[in-house]
């Protein structure tokens, strides 16, 4: 590789984003800064998150500059490096870019990997990063499920939600997910282990809230959130009293140009549940605990991470859009090297 190439955000996307939106362009390898490191990217996470970032609103990190690499969370090796903790041939995980090589400054979020205790190093970016300890943490410490609860999940067969399903399980509930499509439906029974999956593809909020009636008729005590719109306002109808509800994403709002909202808000006052705002960089310092946790219910079988792996940095738009056409199989990660 004699050159960088880099996957630019060349304007601000409004509603769904286009190829127009980007840019891939070549630059000379960096060189390490002072006291800093230059990774290159074999692995890379392609997240809903990422939408959010291009967009010039305020949010829980700053926007993406237009004309700088599309922010991700990457998976590679140190290239060349001025910091004796960082050697080169040295395996690293931080919030990078979509680019082949980044450049670590002092301080930064890279942390050294030990890729010999696991079958790829892109499970750094699914069950053993920030896409599966987001369900460990998400579900085990904010929501505190008691064994014997009802765990409904949606966006159930993506990567999180998966994940969220299966520890469920592991923690005693009774779980119901929510997913688009047949076959998605079936992957949550037979490949996830969910004890029931609800279709909502063509269905009214009120449609959908009476089928999800059926299955829980005693309301779901944990709601794990992760599309929002339409799908939530039909679970908020089917709320057991004192519910939590786990606020982990909002994806069917993502590519909205004007924002849907929650039109059943009045539900969490009657059957006063309670409403979590919840981002994973607050169990940042817990990371290695939790993943040792999931790598050893992955050795035991207990738990199951699909990852969908697509190919090439001049490929990223479209295994980007495969997050919102749903086409994506599991975790999405793209292989740059």
């Amino acid at each position: 590789m004699q050159n960088n190439r880099r996957f630019l955000l060349a304007r601000r996307p409004v509603g769904t984003p286009v190829p127009e939106d980007f840019h891939l362009v070549q630059e000379e390898i960096p060189a390490p800064p002072p006291g800093g490191f230059v990774i290159r990217n074999h692995f890379a996470s392609l997240d809903p998150a990422q939408r959010g970032w291009m967009d010039d609103a305020p949010s829980y990190m700053p926007p993406i500059p237009l004309g700088q690499p599309v922010r991700a969370t990457t998976v590679g090796v140190v290239y060349a490096s001025d910091n004796p903790d960082f050697r080169p041939g040295q395996w690293v995980m931080g919030m990078n870019a979509l680019e082949d090589y980044s450049v670590s400054a002092p301080g930064g979020f890279t942390m050294p990997i030990d890729v010999s205790t696991v079958d790829s190093p892109s499970r750094y970016l699914s069950a053993m990063g920030a896409v599966g300890l987001t369900g460990y943490f998400g579900l085990l410490e904010v929501a505190k499920p008691q064994p014997g609860e009802t765990l409904l999940v949606s966006g159930a067969a993506g990567a999180v939600g998966s994940v969220v399903g299966q520890i469920g399980k592991i923690a005693g509930l009774r779980t119901v997910g929510i997913a688009g499509g047949a076959e998605k439906c079936r992957r949550l029974i037979e490949d996830y282990g969910f004890d029931a999956a609800i279709d909502y593809k063509g269905k009214t909020v009120e449609a959908l809230a009476a089928e999800i009636r059926t299955v829980i008729p005693d309301g779901a005590n944990i709601i794990f959130e992760n599309v929002g719109g339409d799908v939530m306002d039909a679970e908020l109808l089917n709320l057991a009293r004192k519910a939590r509800i786990v606020l982990c994403g909002l994806i069917s709002e993502y590519n909205a140009p004007e924002k849907i909202g929650i039109r059943n808000l009045w539900q969490v006052l009657a059957q006063e549940a309670t409403v979590y705002g919840y981002l994973i960089m607050d169990f940042a310092p817990r990371f290695a605990e939790a993943g040792a946790v999931m790598a050893e219910w992955m050795a035991q079988g207990r738990l199951r991470v699909d990852e969908d792996l697509q190919h090439g940095l001049e490929n990223t738009y479209d295994a980007f859009m495969r997050l919102f056409t749903g086409a994506n199989t599991g975790k999405l990660v793209l292989q740059i090297a």
